[in-house]
């Protein structure tokens, strides 16, 4: 997602497997906000600031507008508020951006955009005591009764055995790990909500040049790796327990961004994949994830200080 395309032709197969990778992720992320808040409202905020035009245009907002405000999701309790809040801050960022600086490129666009709503959250909990403390324990809340609505239903499904003990270990360590990295989750999450939003908008409104780069192109400001190494110091140096889980967090969303980088840098390198390569990607995303993520992030990093595309473009030349 990281420019627009030139342009007014129609997405090509890569652009709608750009759009499905991007739907796929804010499903795999989607810890905190639901995905239909978080692509919802920036969506229903980018089509209001150009007017409701069209008898689509109108159907969709009005669509997104009862799935935002309507309780189907639950109480409107603290969380209710807070999901909503945040995408109304991501969105509205964004918007603001859209308008303040247009020749920004979406990721760069979405990246400002997550960093403003974060710096305005981080500020409203450092006035209000408790409020990072109540936050988490929603937060975990919704986790674990998740999880153990998920088991029950596996149970009903497959019986009292359907886990072994060794699988639900796992499945338990990952619900702690989605707790502890909400905010890393969060950040990704959005990130892909914005491209997919903005995505919609394009489709809707029928403007020419408004798409999705392929992933091919997607890169981002190189000084960004210090937010990297700054997490590896936090996470490294054991200064408490707050710190390292922010080290932690900064380390996944940097190793999130640098591991799609890498991809990038693959994709341009060999000119593309097949659609039995991404099959395979896939098996092997699921088997090993972290060998396939890692190896990709190294590549991605490696690009930050070797520009390999640009390389790879000189040679071919």
């Amino acid at each position: 997602m990281e420019q627009e395309t030139t342009g007014g032709e129609r997405p090509t197969r890569g652009g709608w497997l750009s759009v499905a990778g991007l739907f796929a992720v804010v499903l795999a992320t989607s810890a905190f906000v639901h995905a239909a808040v978080v692509i919802g409202v920036p969506l229903l905020l980018l089509l209001a600031a150009r007017g409701f035009g069209n008898v689509a245009t109108a159907a969709v907002s009005g669509f997104v507008i009862l799935i935002v405000i309507g309780g189907s999701y639950g109480l409107w309790d603290g969380l209710w508020y807070a999901e909503r809040a945040w995408a109304v801050l991501l969105g509205g960022w964004f918007l603001a951006l859209q308008l303040l600086v247009p020749g920004w490129r979406l990721t760069s666009r979405a990246l400002a955009a997550a960093a403003g709503s974060a710096a305005v959250c981080a500020g409203v909990m450092a006035m209000r005591t408790g409020a990072w403390s109540a936050l988490d324990g929603a937060v975990t809340q919704t986790v674990q009764a998740d999880l153990e609505a998920t088991l029950a239903a596996v149970s009903v499904l497959g019986g009292s055995n359907a886990l072994s003990p060794e699988m639900l270990s796992v499945v338990r360590e990952v619900s702690a790990a989605q707790i502890a990295l909400f905010p890393a989750l969060l950040g990704i999450e959005s990130l892909a909500a914005l491209g997919l939003a903005w995505w919609l908008r394009w489709r809707l409104l029928g403007e020419g040049g408004q798409g999705l780069a392929p992933l091919r192109d997607f890169r981002f400001n190189d000084h960004l790796v210090w937010v990297l190494v700054g997490g590896l110091l936090l996470v490294t140096l054991q200064s408490g327990a707050a710190l390292a889980r922010v080290g932690s967090n900064a380390v996944v969303f940097m190793g999130a961004l640098y591991a799609l980088r890498g991809a990038g840098v693959y994709l341009f390198i060999t000119g593309g994949m097949s659609v039995f390569g991404y099959v395979v990607l896939a098996v092997l995303l699921v088997l090993v994830p972290p060998a396939i993520l890692g190896t990709a992030a190294l590549i991605g990093i490696g690009d930050t200080w070797l520009d390999l595309r640009t390389r790879a473009a000189s040679r071919a030349a």
